[in-house]
């Protein structure tokens, strides 16, 4: 297990969501520490960088997160839905089926880290999702499924997996290995892992299948609306990034 670097606790009340535009690139030097890097190196050197002067929140903050990360560029009152790719007005999150809620992509009972600050609150898997499609995903590991979701056509279920609709595959895929190198279980967080198992109702620290993710980064490369997500999550709330966004080869060379 690695140790975190030190990270920044905002309150409930930070400030107001920023209206400036998204980077265009990480900073030059931002993953100077990982150049030449391979294998297990390559994701030590990732964790220290995506885990040094990272600011943490706390859940409640995420309604108002989701607002910029995910904001619908044509209707900039409304985010998109992460399995659906509905636009729901913001102000219509809650626990009514006709709400959006805060769905954990790396489900936070695989660890059993809830929504405490840091993995439960990492808007890097946090995503709004309609509630009613947040309820049957559940906990469900990714991988290839029998037959369509009642609750969304476009994505697949069966008794142990969730597949998602085919333009996220790959964002889903970015947010697990993300989550996995970030989280090494220092300061007493989680230490997750990906692995190649789909287990019903799991608690342990991993997610699966690992084999189905990595098919899914390479079918599905990062899009314009991904990168936009990662640079405003680095610009203006947690000041980390995603790599697998940035160098989406990274995955294969680490878990490939």
């Amino acid at each position: 297990m690695r140790v975190l670097a030190t990270t920044v606790l905002v309150g409930l009340f930070a400030s107001t969501v920023p209206q400036a535009p998204a980077a265009a690139a990480p900073p030059v030097n931002y993953y100077a520490a990982a150049q030449g890097k391979h294998g297990a190196a390559l994701k030590d050197a990732l964790h220290d960088i995506i885990s040094t002067n990272v600011t943490v929140f706390k859940y409640p903050k995420v309604w108002d997160i989701l607002k910029d990360t995910d904001r619908d560029p044509a209707k900039p009152g409304n985010v998109i839905c992460i399995y659906s790719r509905k636009s729901i007005p913001w102000s219509q999150h809650g626990p009514d089926d006709t709400d959006w809620n805060r769905e954990h992509v790396w489900a936070k009972s695989h660890g059993n880290f809830g929504i405490d600050p840091g993995a439960g609150t990492d808007v890097h898997h946090l995503r709004p999702s309609k509630v009613p499609i947040n309820r049957e995903r559940s906990n469900l590991d990714f991988d290839e499924s029998d037959g369509p979701a009642k609750t969304e056509p476009r994505s697949g279920i069966d008794r142990d997996s969730w597949e998602p609709r085919e333009e996220v595959k790959g964002d889903i895929a970015r947010m697990i290995f993300y989550m996995a190198v970030r989280y090494e279980g220092g300061d007493g967080g989680p230490d997750l892992e990906p692995d190649n198992r789909t287990i019903i109702r799991s608690t342990e620290p991993r997610h699966g299948r690992i084999s189905t993710l990595l098919t899914w980064n390479d079918a599905d490369p990062p899009d314009a609306s991904e990168m936009r997500r990662n640079d405003a999550i680095f610009e203006h709330w947690q000041h980390n990034r995603n790599p697998f966004i940035d160098h989406p080869e990274w995955v294969d060379d680490i878990y490939g």
